[in-house]
């Protein structure tokens, strides 16, 4: 690795400037790095300080399914992409590594396994456990029985998981291992959520976040409902877990303020140590802040902007936001599936909706989390499964785009020739609900499918096209019902800030608009906003004065966050009406459903086994 001068102090480093200002044409602008692990690569991103990405470069990461349902990844090839990704990011948009002043991550929610003696990987693969495979990803689904064992629990603390604790937690997990692993290897072992982990590694402090405990492992910060410590002891030891109320938490990250410490969103960890720096290219001391779960940090890169709902590009010279502007702005981070987090002064619980969780982002505020368990997945699912998708792609990649920005195009070209009033008049008799892979929320029933009325024998793309619209107005509709939950529980959402590629999508951004009777927020950054958010956390790191205490993240985001485009709903009255029915269908589509099958589970009693 390159040797690097020692950093100057940060005052001297980063406002130095020579006499002459012709004799130093760029002068010396500090940056922030923000790192984003997904599920399937590692991405860094570099900002200024004035929030401009300048810097941006990905590394994909190495993912195993040693058996069905199962996805396991390693630490050590994360670390290893993420640093490609930092030095990539550096040397080809020439940033001087020495003008970095803090790091930020976020990761999926994912569980990674250390031994607490030799600080090295754990294996979670039996039934061995001999790889240097120690993390189980978020979609990992091997602890169903450990699931239904921990909800059949009834404990206070599901209340704030939305009711029941998902088999995408962390919780689950660490007692499967403790069932499958043999007893003198799951005894070394301690626990980490993956963006815990990452500042582990970058600082080699066990301080944890807020974040990842509160809405992945089952931690109930302090005051909320009698808490004591945090973690709940009777509830460890009910589920079989008690071993790790042991010295006072220890292998989960222990007691805030006796043998560990917990952080909001981008408060100070450490400082980057020697060996990370060296493997990252980076001078060593560089500030590392708290980490989130990659959703929010979607959200911090994308509800700070300054909006002005009234025109159709969102003006950077409108009034200093307020932070009572963020209870009103619901963050949609869409990908395979897309999330749905909303901020509030105090707790809402709402049925089928993770949380509220307090302290994740800021101290005191409490955030809710909602999702679609698929909307990237279940377009793709719902094109390549149709007759006509290889014709289509073979059309879409003559014209060398993709086969969602040709079946949009197809779309509009179908209204031009049948002289239709719009596309979902088109759609109008098509009626499609797309649970294909459970519900998350606002049902919360992993058992819910999918349906279709009006179905035909049409295996033309013109079939296809409308099939993939009736797709993208079931996410449309299944977002207002999720608005329409948490608003009825006591949210006030009034606008969605949307991040992810599907923002790309103009037909799926209108619908959704549309749909919800709300302006929908397309970020300036539409495929980097969870980087964005990230590199925000190292900026609030890189605030912290010789106490620690650090900026306020919403003024760091006030401050860095981009302005973007506003989408509006319909102003036509018909097509409202016509959303207006396809909502009330949707809903008898949804709770049919899960009528029809309590019938048929009635009528046939035991005559079967349940299914597992």
């Amino acid at each position: 690795m390159p040797t690097f001068t020692p950093r100057q102090p940060l005052r001297q480093m980063s406002r130095q400037a020579s006499m002459d200002p012709r004799n130093e044409i760029s002068p010396q602008m500090d940056h922030y790095i923000g790192i984003d692990v997904g599920t399937g690569s590692a991405r860094a991103c570099i900002i200024d300080s004035k929030g401009d990405i300048v810097g941006l470069a990905s590394e994909n990461i190495g993912l195993w399914q040693p058996q069905q349902g199962y996805y396991e990844q390693s630490t050590t090839d994360i670390w290893r992409c993420i640093c490609v990704s930092v030095q990539r990011a550096i040397s080809q948009h020439n940033v001087n590594p020495s003008s970095v002043r803090g790091i930020g991550f976020d990761a999926t929610c994912s569980l990674a396994v250390f031994s607490h003696d030799t600080d090295e990987p754990m294996s979670v693969t039996g039934p061995n456990f001999d790889s240097d495979r120690n993390v189980i990803l978020w979609l990992d689904h091997r602890p169903v029985e450990e699931t239904e064992k921990i909800n059949a629990t009834g404990h206070n603390l599901l209340r704030y998981v939305g009711g029941t604790m998902s088999i995408e937690m962390e919780i689950p997990k660490v007692l499967w291992l403790k069932n499958n692993m043999p007893k003198d290897v799951f005894d070394r072992c301690k626990f980490y959520d993956l963006a815990d982990a990452l500042t582990h590694l970058a600082t080699g402090t066990e301080k944890r976040s807020f974040c990842s405990v509160v809405c992945k492992q089952g931690y109930v910060p302090v005051g909320v409902d009698g808490s004591v410590k945090g973690w709940q002891p009777d509830f460890l030891s009910a589920i079989g877990l008690q071993e790790l109320s042991e010295d006072n938490f220890k292998r989960m990250g222990g007691v805030n303020g006796e043998n560990g410490e917990y952080l909001s969103a981008g408060e100070l960890v450490g400082t980057l140590c020697e060996k990370a720096a060296n493997e990252l290219g980076l001078p060593a001391g560089i500030a590392v802040g708290s980490g989130v779960i990659d959703a929010y940090a979607g959200w911090i890169g994308t509800v700070g902007a300054k909006v002005q709902l009234g025109a159709d590009t969102l003006s950077s010279d409108v009034a200093k936001n307020d932070r009572s502007q963020a209870f009103t702005r619901l963050a949609a981070v869409a990908g395979t599936s897309t999330c749905h987090l909303a901020m509030s002064p105090g707790p809402v619980f709402v049925e089928g909706v993770w949380g509220p969780y307090r302290d994740t982002i800021m101290p005191g505020f409490w955030m809710a989390e909602g999702g679609q368990s698929a909307t990237g997945e279940l377009l793709k699912h719902i094109i390549e499964t149709h007759p006509a998708f290889n014709q289509a792609l073979s059309v879409a990649e003559s014209y060398h785009t993709n086969i969602y920005d040709y079946l949009n195009e197809h779309l509009k070209e179908m209204v031009t020739e049948s002289n239709a009033p719009s596309i979902s008049y088109l759609a109008r008799h098509f009626f499609f609900y797309g649970d294909l892979f459970g519900n998350r929320s606002p049902i919360a029933d992993a058992r819910m499918s999918g349906s279709v009325i009006g179905l035909s024998s049409d295996k033309s793309v013109d079939g296809l096209a409308l099939y993939y619209y009736a797709t993208l107005e079931f996410i449309a509709l299944q977002t207002k019902q999720i608005v329409d939950t948490m608003n009825k529980a006591g949210h006030n959402l009034t606008s969605i800030f949307m991040s992810g590629s599907q923002c790309q999508n103009d037909i799926l951004m209108k619908l959704i608009a549309s749909a919800c009777g709300m302006p929908v927020l397309i970020p300036r950054y539409v495929h980097a906003a969870v980087c964005h958010g990230a590199a925000m956390l190292g900026a609030k790191a890189a605030s912290a004065d010789s106490t620690g205490k650090t900026e306020d993240l919403w003024d760091i985001m006030d401050r860095m966050s981009k302005p973007g485009k506003a989408v509006h709903p319909t102003t036509d009255e018909r097509e409202k009406a016509l959303l207006n029915v396809k909502y009330d269908v949707f809903l008898e589509q949804c709770y049919k459903q899960q009528e029809y099958r309590n019938k048929m589970d009635a009528a046939l009693g035991s005559w079967a086994a349940p299914a597992s």
